[in-house]
């Protein structure tokens, strides 16, 4: 069950467009959120290479509000912040330096080895791995950050610790080409989950834990 929050951190003007439903990585993304045959060697390699592509430019996506809804839901869906963590879809590490100033242990973990090499070194430990088989124990995080970034489900249920958190953010809202609302993540994972969810600037937020 997910409950919404009120807003409190205004959208503000210049939220960029997004794709509509029909968008390929829309459908990748309900696909591998939903259908267990969703990913495969094809689509990890397609991703994989498109990600790559990308990694150069990366850094345009930077904007100063880009962090609101993360740290909005930092702020108001605690206790997070503590313990071991995973990064997932670092990418080129827009948000990593602001999560392992605020966890004991912070992995990134990254599908494009390009966006890993163009990231910039912080405290973080990096690794490339794919999300649907992250290189981790069973049962050894606090938490599982993704922001816009693809939901394996049975994976990050296997690494949170029976009290762990999954926080789940799309920085441009529903106009996020990877975007999941709350209500479908929560629907995605194994088991009953409850959650708080909002709105903070152009982005959307939701942090869930085992009901």
């Amino acid at each position: 069950m997910i409950r919404h929050l009120p807003r409190v951190f205004e959208e503000g003007p210049g939220r960029p467009d997004g794709p509509n439903d029909d968008h390929p990585m829309r459908k990748v993304t309900k696909q591998v959120a939903f259908d267990p045959g969703g990913w495969n060697d094809e689509r990890r390699s397609k991703v994989a290479a498109l990600f790559d592509s990308l990694a150069e430019e990366w850094h345009t996506r930077e904007h100063p509000l880009r962090l609101v809804p993360l740290a909005d839901a930092f702020e108001r869906a605690g206790p997070l912040g503590y313990g071991r963590a995973l990064e997932v879809g670092s990418g080129t590490g827009l948000g990593t330096a602001w999560l392992s100033a605020r966890y004991d242990l912070l992995v990134a973990v990254e599908l494009s080895s390009e966006m890993l090499r163009v990231s910039p070194p912080d405290p973080a430990s990096k690794v490339q791995a794919d999300a649907a088989a992250l290189p981790v124990s069973s049962g050894s995080v606090d938490a599982v950050v993704l922001v816009n970034m693809l939901l394996f489900p049975a994976e990050v249920d296997r690494v949170l610790k029976p009290d762990g958190a999954l926080v789940w953010v799309n920085t441009s809202g529903d106009r996020t080409p990877i975007h999941l609302s709350a209500e479908e993540v929560d629907e995605a994972m194994p088991g009953e989950w409850n959650g708080l969810a909002s709105e903070a600037a152009w982005g959307t937020w939701a942090v869930l834990r085992r009901a």
